[in-house]
Formats: C-alpha cells, structure tokens, sequence
C-alpha cells in the first residue's frame, strides 16, 4: 500500500513539473506554479528557508521522500529504470554496493567551490531539477509543440478553432546538446544501475541523505525472519541493501518501498527506527565495513551542509516574405559587449549568483525573447535577445515563475520603470540613408517615447529623418531593435546594462 501511494504521488508531480515546461497558454503555471519552489535547490537560493526547512525535517522524519516524489529527475529515473526492468530475467538485476564516498562527496565540495565562486555553468549542470528542466525543455517541448500544431491544423480541417498553432524552434544548440547528452548518460545510468545518479552525482541527494541517516522512520530488516535470501538487495535500485549483514545505508535509500514488495518472508517493514544499543550497533557495523570513521563522516557532513546554507544566506526556420515576392532575410543577433538580462534579475552578478538554468523562464517567455546563455561562466542560464520578438511592457511571466530568486518578483509597473539596457542607433544600417526611404519604426513603437526623429542634416530640414536616442528614458524593451525593417542586422540595438536601475 505504501509503494502504491508513493508511486501515484511521484507520478502526479512528476507529470505537473514537466507540464509547467511544456504549457504555453499559463493555465498551468497558475495553479501548479509553486512544485518548481518546493525543489531543494532553487529553494535554497532563494533564500525560502521555510520550504528547505521543510524539506529537511520531511527528510528527518520520513527519509529521502523529496528524492522519491517530488524531485521530478529522481521520478524520470524511476520510470527508466521500471522501463529497464520489464522481463523476468531482469526483474532482479540489482545487487549492493559500498558507497562511493570519494566521488560521491568530490563532486559535492566541486558543487560547493562553484556555487561560492558563482560559476553558475557548472551548478546548473548537475542541479537535478536543472538538468530535468532542459531535458523536458530542450526535448519534451519541441515534440509537444509539434503535437499541439498537428491538432491545430486538423481542427482548422474541420472548421474548429480549438487549439492555435505556436512556433517551435531551438534556442540554443550548445544547450541542446548538454540535454541531449544528459538524458542519454541518465538513460545508461538509471536502466543499467537505477539511482546511481542520485547517490553519486546529486548534490541534493548528497545533502539529504546526510539527514535521512537520522530519519524516525525507516525501512528496518527484521534479523528474525531474514534468511539473507537477497531479494531485497537484488531489488533495490539504491544499492544500499546489504542482506548479508542485515544492513541499510540509509543515506542512499529514497523510500521507493520495493525492497519490502520483494521479500517473501515479511521481515522488511517501513517503521520507527530502532532505539539504542542495537541501531548503534548498525551504524558501527556499517561504517566499520566501509573502513571509514563513523564520527569523522559526520563532522565532514556537517561541514558541507553548513557551507550550502551559509552560502544561501550569504548571496541569497521558415521563411518570411514581403507579399509573396522578396524574402526577408532573418536578424541576426548583434554584438552586443554586455548581455541583457531580463527585468527582476537585478544585475548580472545577481542572477548568476542564483540562477540554477532550469530553463523555466525560458519555456513560459510568450515573446521569444529570452534563450540559454552560451557563455563559458553563465552557460544555460538565461539572456534576453530581439530578433523574434521584444519584452512587452507588459509581460512579467520569467519573475512569476522563478523558482530560485534569480529573477526577483516584479508588477507591470515596476517593470516599465526598471532600465535593462539602453538602444544604441548605427547609422550605416538605417533605410533613410542607406535606401532612401521614410522609416522611423523605432520612434513609432518605443513604448516610453525614449526615441525622436530629427533631420539627418541639421542645416537642411527636409534631409532624411534618422533616431536620436534619449538613453535616460529607454528601458531597454528592445521594440525598436525588433520592428526595424533593416536586414539582417538592424540599425538600431540594445546594449544592456550590468546592473539595472529604476529611471
């Protein structure tokens, strides 16, 4: 019964987390939105210690149920390996393992001297729900796009407007790539070994199953009804069963309940820990076996732990053309010498202080305007860019559904105020000089009246007009740099700023 009601919670988050990615109306972000803030990391840098309290004391007293229900890459691992386990011959593959205490803690002090440094790339690379949220954003929402935009085009068949067609494309290739190469590794990791990733790699896992050592409820084996056949261990997709010696380690364990499913003599019940002599006696056992000081682990724990929170605390292609006869060529992205990032996010150093890249922003952006970053330090993490669109005044979608405080919380009228940049006007690319022609598209859709026509030649009134930029009252929205006809680059851009101001 317990397996049972495990498996329908983690298959109910699992399928709301990965829909919040793959819904472009907002009709689920508006009900499920908070799963994404309930996750341990973003939590954490956003500095809701409510929720990381929670999280620890649901730990303390149940175990790693996070790691089993709600983290939404432990549930993917799951169902691989459940998929990887179908057929009697494989259907009892596992068999237990020592910890790997050298890896398993190397990559945590990596995790810890990354996040202190503020080298969000390699954060973002192996935070679970990170890595999850470019798997289903990079992966999973291209196919359901294309699903969406197949319904669409036969309910037009059928004279229905119940579905509308929305445009898939790929925001970054190196992003792409890095989701592509992560669900495969998890592909051969979980089918072959089940929660290796998590016991290893997982900085979360790492945290958590510090604390579930101390869990007041847990699997226990009941020494008088073991025969040591192994079932259990060969069941167990955490490789912390050791049924020679009677032995959980119950740091590895995520509470999955199929251990006590396999053993056919009922001596594997979840209840309250054993007290005293005896649960000291395990714990002796257990560390004597790994050769490891019992005490000493505990301290480095502790350590570790405590750095995580103090470091919380501390920083808290089709083509387009012009009535069926010239084709306009895409924009392309200009070089801009400082990136643009979205309103909210405060500053460059503020978001990549506490943006994990779990692409969220990225996936409910209505306009296109925000992608991946591809730079080396703030690789995944997100930049606004306008060759498809423009941040509409008034669109705070990213701060609504950040999970990490990265991007900080904002009204429409907050943001109309907030400066993210400043437009920057080049000359030899603007259509009055270069063709001739009227224009002045930047100065007609500038939502704060920040751009002016003047004559291009201040003795002749009649000279064609060109933009002069009041940089005091542009925002940085980018709508000049989208709506102007110049290709492929437009002659008029935004440069963004370091740290945002309200003008």
């Amino acid at each position: 019964m317990l397996r049972k009601i495990r498996t329908t919670l983690a298959i109910l988050c699992f399928a709301l987390i990965t829909l919040l990615f793959l819904d472009f109306t907002g009709s689920v972000h508006a009900w499920f939105g908070w799963l994404a803030k309930i996750q341990f990391l973003p939590a954490l840098l956003a500095l809701h210690l409510g929720v990381v309290a929670a999280l620890v004391v649901l730990t303390l007293l149940f175990g790693r149920i996070y790691c089993s229900v709600i983290c939404p890459l432990g549930v993917m691992q799951d169902i691989i390996a459940w998929l990887g386990g179908r057929g009697r011959k494989r259907k009892y593959r596992y068999t237990y393992s020592p910890e790997k205490r050298w890896l398993r803690y190397g990559i945590f002090v990596l995790f810890i001297a990354a996040l202190v440094a503020g080298i969000g790339s390699f954060v973002a690379l192996i935070a679970p729900y990170s890595a999850y949220g470019r798997i289903a954003q990079n992966l999973l929402a291209p196919l359901y796009g294309w699903g969406n935009n197949l319904l669409a085009y036969l309910a037009e068949r059928a004279d229905s407007y119940a579905f509308y067609r929305t445009e898939v494309w790929v925001r970054s290739l190196p992003t792409l790539l890095i989701a592509a190469a992560t669900l495969i590794l998890l592909i051969i990791l979980a089918w072959r070994n089940g929660r290796t990733w998590c016991n290893t790699v997982c900085p979360v896992g790492t945290v958590l199953g510090f604390f579930s050592r101390f869990s007041l409820f847990r699997p226990v084996i009941d020494t008088a009804k073991c025969t040591s056949c192994g079932l259990c261990s060969r069941q167990c997709k955490a490789a912390c069963i050791d049924s020679k010696h009677h032995t959980i380690d119950y740091s590895r364990c995520v509470v999955c309940m199929d251990c006590m499913d396999s053993c056919k003599h009922d001596a594997l019940h979840y209840r309250l820990r054993l007290s005293g002599k005896r649960d000291a006696e395990k714990g002796a056992s257990a560390a004597a076996q790994r050769n490891v000081p019992q005490d000493t682990s505990r301290r480095s724990f502790l350590t570790g732990a405590g750095l995580v929170l103090g470091t919380g605390l501390v920083r808290a292609q089709e083509k387009k053309v012009d009535g069926g006869l010239a084709v306009i060529l895409d924009k392309k992205v200009p070089a801009r010498h400082t990136p643009i990032v979205p309103p909210g996010a405060v500053s460059l150093r503020h978001l990549a202080q506490h943006c994990t890249g779990c692409q969220l922003c990225v996936a409910v952006c209505p306009n296109g305007v925000l992608r991946p970053s591809s730079g080396i330090m703030t690789l995944m993490q997100p930049e606004s860019s306008y060759e498809r669109g423009y941040c509409r005044p008034e669109c705070v979608k990213c701060s609504e559904v950040c999970p990490a405080g990265a991007i900080e919380p904002i009204t429409v009228a907050d943001k109309s105020a907030i400066q993210i940049g400043h437009a920057v006007w080049v000359r030899e690319n603007c259509i009055p000089l270069t063709d001739g022609v009227t224009c002045g598209n930047c100065a007609r859709h500038c939502p704060t009246k920040a751009i002016t026509m003047v004559p291009s030649d201040p003795s002749k009134a009649d000279s064609p007009k060109v933009p002069v930029v009041n940089e005091e009252r542009c925002i940085g929205c980018g709508a000049c740099e989208n709506l102007c006809p110049a290709r492929p680059f437009s002659a008029i851009y935004v440069e963004g700023h370091e740290c945002h101001r309200t003008i």
